[in-house]
């Protein structure tokens, strides 16, 4: 019995160790092929979070493990390799991709409603607030006067009400 139990806690811890490293290998990227210079490989990297991943949206290409991404990275590099400067390589890429691969989009015509729709957003939020506060300051203004008619049926029901409260008052008085 005792050499089954070894048997089952060495298998347990064996495959505990193989779980353990298998989580580990995942979660650690591999990425390509670096550049041999290491000021090209550092302005590569600096260019590459400026790269938005187009799988992950708002990740740079740096940090995201997608294969889009990766290739992305492999693309800035070559182009780095090949002696472009920083805006030649992002040109290349909008040329491809669009104003969205970048994370930070220039200030211009296509890219004016995304630059000022926060600012669109926070106005129209305003105008609801200060609609609202209106509505509900009309809606709770002072109540009208009642008219003479009205105040004719309401003294008439409150008289009706009154010797029912006397006979309820009087009862009271009896059994106390």
């Amino acid at each position: 019995m005792k050499s089954l139990l070894k048997l089952t806690y060495q298998s347990l811890c064996l495959m505990m160790t193989v779980l353990a490293f298998s989580f580990a290998a995942q979660g650690v990227a591999v990425d390509e092929q670096m550049l041999d210079d290491p000021v090209q490989e550092a302005r590569a990297r600096i260019l590459m979070q400026e790269i938005r991943c187009l799988v992950c949206q708002n990740q740079s290409i740096v940090d995201s493990n997608a294969e889009l991404a990766q290739d992305l990275r492999g693309v800035v590099r070559e182009q780095i390799a090949a002696g472009k400067d920083d805006s030649d390589v992002k040109a290349y890429l909008v040329d491809r991709y669009g104003d969205w691969v970048l994370l930070k989009p220039p200030f211009k015509g296509g890219t004016l409603f995304l630059w000022l729709s926060p600012i669109l957003f926070l106005f129209m939020l305003a105008y609801v607030m200060i609609s609202q506060r209106r509505t509900v300051a009309r809606n709770t203004s002072q109540p009208q006067p009642l008219s003479a008619k009205e105040q004719a049926a309401l003294k008439t029901l409150l008289d009706k009400e009154k010797p029912d409260s006397d006979f309820k008052e009087q009862e009271q008085g009896k059994t106390s």
